[in-house]
């Protein structure tokens, strides 16, 4: 009689942990392992490797390997030339240790008729000895499948390399819900690991911001999440969030019967950088003055000398990206790379212990000055939105560039010149409050005094438009109107002094923004008409332009409809000339509102939803806002819609971190709006629908005001518009650009749809899509 098999397992202890938020990596590694003889999963130090691979051999040891698993643990293996002995005696095949014996001959004799899985863990420091008996052995033994482990690939024919990323983490703008932040890996695993040390511990509203931030902070490493989760026997969550700015220091107490690197954070990175050759490390603390990530023209521009030549930078770098200690992204065809922050600072740590710090980080400020300064001249034209992508996809560089200049005596001038261009960023990306900080802090911290002797210089020009920038901001934050006015004269009189013009007409602008607000728009249209006829003279077109659709704004809202459609015509028409965008938004706001005015809500919704199409790569929520106010006045009829609409801008003016709840001048009509919609439902009715308006995402409050459609069964309404996106061929930094999110926001989407339907592969999910568009409606 037949008797099944039953697969041995050597090495596969029982789990003391649980493994969270890995089932769909699970999957995928198995489904990989099926169809290739040989996987590796690569990726950081403390990122889980060896957990998922012990899951997948266990797994795999139900059934798939009738001639057994066996895992091979090499972390504390030191000498090459004991690794096939060592691989012998977990087989449990004599004559294992015998001197005069090959080894490897022997498990190649042992293995040849053998279905058997080998996982060989942390291989990364015997990676040359663990290719060449690798590839014997899948060459003497047609039945053999092997997993291994490694901070890099092994390197060999017929590999396939999975990349184990850290666990997803929560989005800093997705709220602090305990419910919906319970079901995110990290949070779990820490809440897991936590309640393992003190017993009730449990996710409460009071810990659940620590708790996000803690582990956004930590990268979502597992690793670094479970020390971080042990310290709740002694502190709070608050409190290790607190103590996180010497992460080394705090995340200690690792297993007492783990090897040695694996007891704290510091001995975890310790290893990989003793793995690493001297350029290699030279360059990991170099590139650590980044954040957030670089590309290779800044690596190049920043990291690179006669002790580190960009030829040598290059193989540098690429060994660092195959050791996992720098991350590539490749989209549209340019590569982008990033260390994750527990890496970086660890190299950062390096760079300062070499007296190179300040040296390194003014290269890195010299940078972010020239890309600041390229993106201001290019502005007005047909790379609008490329250049305020790039700019956000650098912001934290940025940052990292302005606090240089802030913290070193002598660059805050530097650091205002920097702040200041393009000065459209602060505004067009919803950054009001940050933008202010930066530009009071560097206006306070230059002590430079605008005498007689240098009034008029290039020099002092960088902190007259500094403080005419800082004022508009504050104008716009909804700042006391005697502080505005303060702050304007003291403009006018510094640019009258030294004769800056272009900032005189800067102040005339304001002062035409002060006057809308106050409805006075015959005074405010003129005004922007000084200002344009000076910005002509001084051929600064983009300006003038910008002065010309406010004018068109003030005309639209004050009743001169002539005027204010002859003055959209011409900002169309030279924002389509230089194939400028965001300009071009602004005129068919103008145009929303001579519709409202009309009568005409359907043309009303039509032009402020194609406003917004223009407005919202750019995240300029303030005019987004000033859309969404005239789309909410023309659905006055549909009063739950209306209500939502409400919450919407709640929403959005809140988010802008000032003092207004919608345009000044809008604000009488807003509230004689919302009277109407009060009087048009039950209290109750209203009150329910404003909430859901005013709790939302920004992507739901949009996707309802542009009355986006359904997305499909099983998937999101973002997740069905990721998937149309990937169905067109777009890449995941396409996608973020198109939908206005962050780029690895955008490839969790990707990796989420992909573990939902099973998939493992973007050319499925293409696929999958436009099979659904063929589906008949209502299957």
């Amino acid at each position: 009689m037949e008797t099944m098999a039953v697969t041995r397992a050597f090495g596969l202890d029982g789990e003391r942990t649980s493994l969270i938020g890995r089932r769909a990596e699970t999957a995928r590694i198995a489904r990989l392992l099926a169809g290739a003889r040989l996987v590796t999963l690569s990726g950081v130090g403390g990122v889980g490797k060896t957990r998922l691979a012990l899951r997948v051999a266990a797994n795999a040891a139900r059934s798939a390997f009738p001639d057994g698993v066996y895992v091979v643990e090499l972390a504390d293996l030191r000498d090459p030339e004991l690794l096939a002995p060592s691989v012998l005696g977990t087989l449990d095949v004599a004559p294992a240790g015998h001197p005069g014996v090959d080894a490897t001959a022997v498990l190649a004799d042992w293995l040849r008729e053998r279905r058997a899985l080998l996982v060989l863990d942390n291989c990364e420091h015997l990676l040359d000895t663990c290719a060449r008996l690798t590839d014997a052995l899948l060459r003497a033994a047609p039945g053999l499948r092997v997993l291994a482990t490694s901070r890099q690939p092994l390197g060999i024919a017929g590999e396939q390399v999975f990349s184990v990323e850290p666990l997803p983490v929560p989005d800093a703008a997705a709220g602090h819900d305990v419910r919906a932040l319970s079901g995110n890996p990290a949070v779990a695993l820490f809440a897991d690991r936590a309640a393992a040390v003190l017993t009730g511990f449990a996710l409460t509203a009071s810990d659940a911001p620590a708790v996000a931030e803690l582990v956004r902070r930590l990268d979502g490493l597992p690793f670094a999440i479970e020390l971080a989760a042990a310290r709740v026997r002694s502190l709070t969550p608050q409190e290790i969030l607190e103590r996180l700015t010497d992460r080394f220091a705090l995340l200690t107490g690792g297993s007492r019967v783990a090897a040695e690197r694996q007891r704290t954070l510091r001995a975890l990175i310790d290893w990989s950088h003793e793995l690493c050759t001297p350029g290699e490390r030279l360059l990991w603390a170099r590139a650590s003055v980044f954040r957030g990530g670089f590309d290779l023209e800044g690596l190049e521009r920043v990291c690179t000398d006669a002790e580190l030549p960009p030829a040598a930078a290059l193989d540098a770098l690429d060994a660092l990206v195959a050791r996992s200690i720098v991350n590539c992204r490749q989209d549209s065809g340019r590569s982008r790379y990033h260390m994750l922050e527990t890496v970086r600072e660890y190299g950062l740590e390096r760079l300062a212990a070499s007296g190179s710090l300040d040296v390194l980080r003014g290269r890195h400020r010299d940078r972010y000055a020239e890309l600041t300064a390229g993106a201001g001249q290019e502005w007005f034209g047909p790379r609008q939105v490329d250049w305020f992508t790039r700019l956000r996809l650098d912001h934290p560089n940025l940052r990292a560039a302005l606090e240089f200049c802030l913290e070193r005596p002598g660059q805050a001038r530097a650091g205002l010149a920097l702040a200041v261009s393009p000065r459209h960023y602060w505004i067009t990306a919803g950054l009001l409050p940050e933008g202010r900080r930066w530009l009071s802090q560097l206006l306070a911290a230059d002590h430079t005094q605008d005498d007689g002797a240098d009034a008029a210089g290039p020099d002092a020009a960088v902190r007259v438009q500094a403080q005419v920038t800082d004022t508009y901001l504050g104008i716009l934050q909804g700042a006391p109107d005697v502080d505005v006015q303060r702050a304007l004269a003291a403009c006018e009189a510094a640019a009258r002094q030294g004769g800056h013009q272009r900032e005189l007409a800067w102040v005339w602008h304001h002062h035409g923004i002060l006057a809308i607000w106050r409805e006075d728009f015959a005074s405010a249209a003129g005004l922007f008409a000084r200002a344009d006829t000076e910005f002509r003279a001084q051929g600064c077109l983009d300006a003038a332009f910008e002065c010309r659709v406010k004018f068109a704004i003030a005309h639209a809202y004050g009743g001169e409809v002539a005027a204010a459609d002859e003055a959209c015509g011409e900002v169309e028409a030279a924002a389509r000339a230089h194939h400028e965008s965001w300009l071009y938004g602004m005129a068919l706001l103008a145009r929303a509102l001579l519709a409202w005015r009309a009568g005409t809500p359907d043309d009303a919704i039509a032009q402020a939803r194609a406003a917004i199409a223009r407005l919202r790569p750019f995240h300029d929520w303030w005019d987004v806002a000033m859309c969404v106010e005239v789309i909410a006045w023309s659905t006055q009829d549909t009063p739950r819609r209306a209500a939502r609409l409400l919450g919407v801008l709640r929403l959005l003016w809140e988010s802008l971190g000032g003092r207004l709840a919608s345009a000044p001048f809008m604000r009488a009509q807003h509230l004689r709006f919302e009277t109407a919609v009060r009087k048009a439902l039950p209290a109750a009715a209203f009150d329910r629908e404003f909430d859901r308006g005013a709790r939302a995402t920004v992507d739901e409050a949009m996707a309802y005001v542009l009355d986006d459609a359904a997305g499909v069964p099983g998937l999101t309404r973002r997740e069905s518009q990721v998937a149309e996106l990937v169905a067109e061929g777009l890449t995941n930094k396409d996608i973020a650009a198109r939908l206005t999110i962050a780029q690895r926001t955008a490839e969790n989407h990707v990796e989420r749809i992909l573990g939902k339907l099973g998939f493992t592969s973007r050319t499925q999910l293409a696929v999958w899509t436009y099979e659904r568009r063929d589906e008949p409606a209502g299957n």
